[in-house]
């Protein structure tokens, strides 16, 4: 979490460590992508910025990064 602080959000990608440590609430289950909405809500509150902003940026990060598109 501290790291998010620091970070450039243009900079971030954000991934679940699935099928292992899930985030809370769901500590001690089998974890999943999924939960990954759950890392972009979190991102959103530490960055004081809207889940959409986080989904849109961290898709179009990604996007740059596996697939170079620059839109």
């Amino acid at each position: 979490r501290n790291v998010v602080k620091y970070v450039p959000i243009e900079k971030m990608l954000i991934e679940t460590d699935s099928p292992y440590l899930s985030p809370d609430p769901f500590r001690g289950k089998s974890n999943e992508p999924a939960n990954v909405k759950i890392v972009a809500e979190n991102v959103a509150l530490i960055k004081d910025i809207s889940f959409d902003e986080v989904a849109n940026i961290t898709t179009r990060n990604f996007k740059n990064f596996f697939f170079n598109e620059k839109n």
